[in-house]
């Protein structure tokens, strides 16, 4: 059953209202996880052994998602059975009086997240957990996975080939025959590993507007207040021209489509990127600089 409608012990109806949760994707984020099994039973089922009995009961029977208010009596059908006169719908307050006074623990426990929440702010608190699982960062293919960071290294070392390099400098030459080719550009991802955390350095070619250009931009794998910790540059040049970009990391919270999408990074010119190539300018070899240093 989806969430936001349940039954409740055969006696009442939930209906989930609060437009700030969003209980599917909450569900769904440890879809491809190893964690995924008991991560997803923390949704349901956690909670002190002297309230097991009363949190079983805002449990929806089917998709085991927990109700939240107005929770609706059922079976009345919003008419009385004796003369069939509607009603309308019918709150049971009872049962949102007993849910305002569990406490329970965060669906990410096992992930790392210890604290205690009062019911109705638990869901507000998962959206935004620290511990919640991370999205696979790769940008080549719709990949589903998420985990935790060591898992999702492993994730784009085997599965996803890509390359990893240790070191805060680096010098990358991106090289394609076909740089007219824009809209089914795929490249290689590259991680860094960099003052004991991960780096994915990002190039690719896409539109703005109707002008085509190159982007390379970092994003760090961890949360944000993490990522504001560092910053990088990056460089591209040649026959006595360069350009120089100097930013912030974005963390793999923000997805990479939104990333690109802000411009937040280095942009290249296809001509310029041409340019800088050399020779007669119908082949890419465009070289990327940069370093990652940690903010004092």
């Amino acid at each position: 059953m989806a969430p936001g409608g349940g039954i409740c012990k055969d006696v009442i109806e939930s209906r989930v209202t609060f437009a700030e949760y969003d209980m599917a994707t909450s569900s769904a984020e440890l879809r491809g996880s190893p964690l995924r099994k008991a991560a997803t039973s923390l949704g349901g089922n956690l909670g002190a052994t002297s309230t097991n009995d009363v949190h079983e009961l805002l449990e929806c029977p089917v998709c085991l998602n927990l109700m939240y208010p107005p929770i609706y009596q059922a079976r009345v059908h919003n008419s009385c059975p004796t003369c069939r006169n509607e009603l309308g719908n019918i709150r049971c307050l009872a049962l949102e009086k007993v849910a305002e006074s569990l406490e329970l623990p965060c669906r990410y426990q096992i992930l790392g997240c210890h604290d205690i929440f009062p019911y109705y702010s638990k869901l507000k608190h998962e959206k935004n957990c620290r511990y919640r699982p991370y999205h696979c960062p790769y940008a080549g293919a719709e990949c589903s996975v998420t985990g935790d960071i060591p898992f999702l290294v492993m994730h784009l070392k085997n599965d996803h080939k890509v390359d990893m390099h240790d070191g805060c400098t680096f010098n990358h030459r991106y090289v394609k025959s076909n740089p007219h080719e824009v809209e089914n550009a795929t490249w290689m991802l590259t991680v860094f590993n960099c003052f004991g955390r991960q780096f994915c350095l990002h190039f690719e070619a896409f539109h703005i507007g109707m002008a085509p250009v190159y982007m390379a931009f970092l994003r760090f794998m961890g949360d944000e207040d993490e990522a504001r910790q560092f910053s990088y540059s990056l460089e591209v040049g040649g026959y006595g021209r360069k350009v120089i970009w100097q930013g912030v990391p974005r963390s793999i919270r923000d997805s990479h489509r939104k990333v690109r999408d802000s411009q937040d990074g280095l942009i290249i010119q296809r001509n310029l990127a041409l340019f800088f190539s050399g020779g007669d300018r119908q082949e890419l070899k465009l070289k990327v600089a940069g370093r990652i240093w940690k903010e004092q």
